[in-house]
């Protein structure tokens, strides 16, 4: 029994959602990929799947299993990418997950280009704000605003996060400029919440050397950043914009910041990968792809656009 063989063959089967496009993802027949498997479960004495006539799940023990199969698999691909290092070159696909709107404004105009430049990668895209787990669902590459807790992972970081209070002209005309936090409660407010753990996200601003978060109400709340932004053009109300976000509309006049800008400490927009001792060619040509497009648009691991518009305050 080629273990090595039924154990990719495994993986692959979880990835793809079932034995029949796993068979076509390896390119065999689905009969011989459910032979290998009920093999696998005889040599180790338990079930991997339940199965029924529609679909074919992990057990308890499968997902058990799935962990040390996948460090396995990654392990013996280090090894061997460890002796293929002296002439590495940049190939093969990369699983990326990005947060939707950063992906959407900042990334994907990005990839025309970087593909251009590395024509043999192939890069599989998966758009989420919530956490993910990297190392379970086999992700080469994060990208992530907000902080690193996973020791397990890699980060190198971006940019800072920078947040705009902001609002549409004709809101401001028609209501009103609140000048500090004091008059918030008397604007109705376009809120964001979590969808993975269901928390309204506060108002956050300055406060000497510290933040001070507040909770000024709401009109609306969403749970897409952009949305915040197309809601606040409307004239519904003030939000709270991260700077990735606000940057599209405030160039072009929908809205307008009507507070200086506030940047949490620790927070940032960072490139995340798993800690391994060699980190693949076609991972690091990607990081450091972003890092140098990052700043050649004008920002870096310790400044944003949004500085920019700091003079503008202390006139």
């Amino acid at each position: 029994m080629d273990k090595l063989s039924l154990l990719k063959q495994f993986v692959v089967s979880v990835e793809q959602g079932g034995f029949a496009a796993a068979a076509n993802h390896l390119g065999l027949s689905p009969s011989t990929l459910s032979k290998g498997m009920a093999r696998l479960e005889e040599h180790l004495n338990f079930k991997l799947f339940h199965r029924s006539t529609r679909q074919v799940s992990l057990t308890e023990a499968g997902s058990r299993y799935l962990i040390t199969a996948r460090q396995i698999l990654m392990e013996l691909e280090q090894c061997e990418q460890r002796i293929q290092q002296a002439n590495d070159e940049p190939k093969g696909r990369i699983k990326v997950n990005l947060p939707v709107s950063y992906g959407r404004l900042y990334v994907m105009p990005l990839l025309q280009r970087f593909i251009q430049q590395y024509p043999e990668i192939e890069l599989e895209l998966s758009f989420n704000d919530s956490y993910v787990d990297m190392l379970e669902q086999g992700i080469d590459l994060t990208i992530r605003s907000g902080s690193l807790e996973d020791r397990r992972l890699v980060a190198r970081k971006l940019s800072p996060v920078d947040f705009l209070i902001c609002a549409a002209p004709d809101y401001l005309t028609k209501n009103g400029c609140p000048t500090t936090a004091a008059e918030f409660s008397d604007h109705p407010w376009i809120r964001f919440r979590y969808r993975q753990t269901g928390r309204l996200m506060p108002v956050t601003m300055p406060d000497g050397d510290d933040e001070q978060n507040y909770d000024p109400g709401q009109q609306f709340i969403v749970d897409d950043g952009e949305a915040l932004a197309e809601l606040c053009a409307q004239g519904l109300g003030l939000t709270q914009l991260p700077h990735f976000i606000a940057r599209d509309w405030l160039k072009d006049g929908r809205i307008v910041p009507i507070l200086p800008y506030h940047r949490p400490q620790g927070h940032g927009v960072y490139c995340i990968y798993p800690k391994r001792e060699y980190l693949p060619a076609k991972v690091r040509v990607l990081v450091e792809f972003m890092i140098q497009q990052i700043e050649a648009n004008g920002e870096s691991a310790y400044r944003t656009w949004v500085e920019e518009l700091d003079s503008d305050w202390d006139k």
